[in-house]
C-alpha cells in the first residue's frame, strides 16, 4: 500500500461526506446501538436535552418519567411546574459536578448545607425554593422546611431513574457554575440572580477545567454503572453558547472554550467505556455545511430546522427510523417562527438576561 488513505471510506474525507453532503442530508454518526420499544430512556441536561426527550414522546417510545405530574393538575399547570421537560424534575443540569452531585444526593452521599434560597426582594410572591431548581414551579413554598420535604420526594424520584433506566441521554451544556464554599454544592445559576443572595464569603465561580470534568464524567459513569449495570449512557454536547460568561474575556471565546473541554471529555468517556455513545448533535449544528440556517434570530438558540435535522440523524441510527423531514430548500432562506420555538425550550440561565433587564441593564446602549 503506497497510501494509507486509499480505500477509506466517503465518511473520512470532508469533500464527499461534508462538502458533497445534500441540503439537509449531512449525517457525521457511523453507527450506533439500537433503542428497542419498551426500554426507559431517561434525559438529563441543558437546554438542547428538551429536544430529545420531546422526539422521543412524539415517537411514542418509552420515554421515561419518573416524576409525573399528580393527575389534578391541568396540562398547563403541569408544563409550568416543569413535569416532563426531563425524567424527573430537576431543571437543567449543565455540568457535569451538578450531575454527579445529582446522583450524590439522591443516594444519600452528599448533603448541601444551603439547599434553599429565599426569593429576591420585590418578588410578587415571598417565600423559598430549591437553591438546585430554584424555577421549578411558578410559587415559592412557604418554609425551608417545605422546600426540603419536597426535595426529598424529588430524590427519591431521580433514584428510580437512576436504577431503572435503560438509556441515560446526558447533554453537557457549560463548564462555567457557581458553588458554595461551604461544601462545594454546584448551582444551576448563581445565588442572587433567580433567587438567594450572593456573598463572596459562602459562594465562588469555578470555571471546570478539562481535568475536573474528565474526571466527574468518569465518576458520573461509573457510578451509573454500579447502580444500573444495564443502563447505557448517551452523551452530546449542546450547541447553545454561553449566554454570559463570567470570565474577564469575550463571551464568544468563553464559548469556545466551555464547548471544546466538554467535547473532549465526551470522546475520553467513550473511548473508555464500551457501554458509552456519544450522538454528534453538536457537529450537526454547528456545521459550516449549513451556512449558518440552523439558528435563531439571536444566533444563539437552535430553530426547528436544526433540531429535526440533529433528530433525523438520532432517529436513524438509535431508532432505525429514516425519517423524510424537510431539506433545505424554501425554509432555509429565513429563520421565520423560530422565535416561538426556541421559546418553548426551558432554559434556567435566561434568568441571567433577564434579570438585568428587569433592573435596567443589558439593553442596547445600557452599561
Amino acid at each position: 500500500m503506497t497510501n494509507p488513505y486509499r480505500g477509506l471510506p466517503d465518511t473520512a474525507f470532508w469533500s464527499r461526506s461534508v462538502a458533497w453532503a445534500p441540503p439537509g442530508g449531512l449525517d457525521p454518526m457511523l453507527a450506533a446501538p439500537r433503542i428497542h420499544p419498551g426500554e426507559p430512556v431517561a434525559t438529563m441536561g441543558s437546554c438542547f436535552a428538551q429536544h430529545i426527550s420531546r422526539h422521543l414522546q412524539q415517537l411514542g417510545l418509552d420515554y421515561m418519567v419518573a416524576e409525573a405530574a399528580p393527575p389534578e393538575l391541568d396540562p398547563a399547570e403541569a408544563a409550568a411546574r416543569q413535569y416532563g421537560v426531563f425524567t424527573a424534575r430537576f431543571g437543567n443540569v449543565y455540568t457535569v459536578r451538578q450531575a454527579l452531585q445529582l446522583l450524590q444526593r439522591a443516594f444519600g452521599l452528599f448533603t448541601p448545607a444551603e439547599d434553599a434560597w429565599p426569593t429576591l426582594p420585590g418578588a410578587a410572591q415571598q417565600g423559598w425554593v430549591d437553591a438546585f431548581r430554584p424555577q421549578i414551579q411558578p410559587q415559592p413554598l412557604a418554609s425551608v422546611a417545605a422546600v426540603q420535604d419536597a426535595a426529598r420526594q424529588h430524590l427519591a424520584e431521580v433514584r428510580r431513574m437512576f436504577t431503572q433506566a435503560r438509556w441515560l441521554v446526558f447533554t453537557l451544556g457549560l463548564t462555567e457554575a457557581w458553588r458554595s464554599r461551604l461544601d462545594g454544592a454546584v448551582y444551576p445559576v448563581a445565588p442572587g440572580v433567580a433567587a438567594g443572595a450572593f456573598d463572596p464569603a459562602l459562594h465562588e465561580f469555578v470555571n471546570f477545567t478539562m481535568a475536573e470534568v474528565e474526571a466527574d464524567l468518569a465518576a458520573l459513569i461509573q457510578a451509573v454503572q454500579a447502580i444500573n449495570p444495564a443502563c447505557r449512557v448517551i452523551l452530546t454536547v449542546s450547541p447553545v453558547p454561553l449566554i454570559a460568561t463570567y470570565e474577564p474575556r469575550h463571551v464568544l471565546v468563553s464559548t469556545t472554550v466551555s464547548k471544546a473541554i466538554l467535547r473532549v471529555a465526551a470522546d475520553t468517556a467513550e473511548r473508555q467505556h464500551a457501554h458509552v455513545i456519544y450522538f454528534p448533535s453538536y457537529e450537526i449544528i454547528n456545521s459550516a455545511h449549513h451556512e449558518g440556517r440552523y439558528w435563531a434570530d439571536d444566533l444563539r438558540q437552535v430553530n426547528e430546522l436544526g433540531v429535526g435535522h440533529a433528530m433525523r440523524v438520532f432517529s436513524r441510527h438509535f431508532l432505525g427510523l429514516d425519517e423524510a423531514g424537510p431539506r433545505a430548500t424554501a425554509p432555509f432562506a429565513a429563520r421565520a417562527g423560530t422565535a416561538a420555538f426556541a421559546a418553548d425550550v426551558v432554559c434556567d440561565e435566561e434568568v441571567i438576561e433577564a434579570a438585568l433587564r428587569a433592573a435596567g441593564f443589558g439593553n442596547r446602549g445600557s452599561d
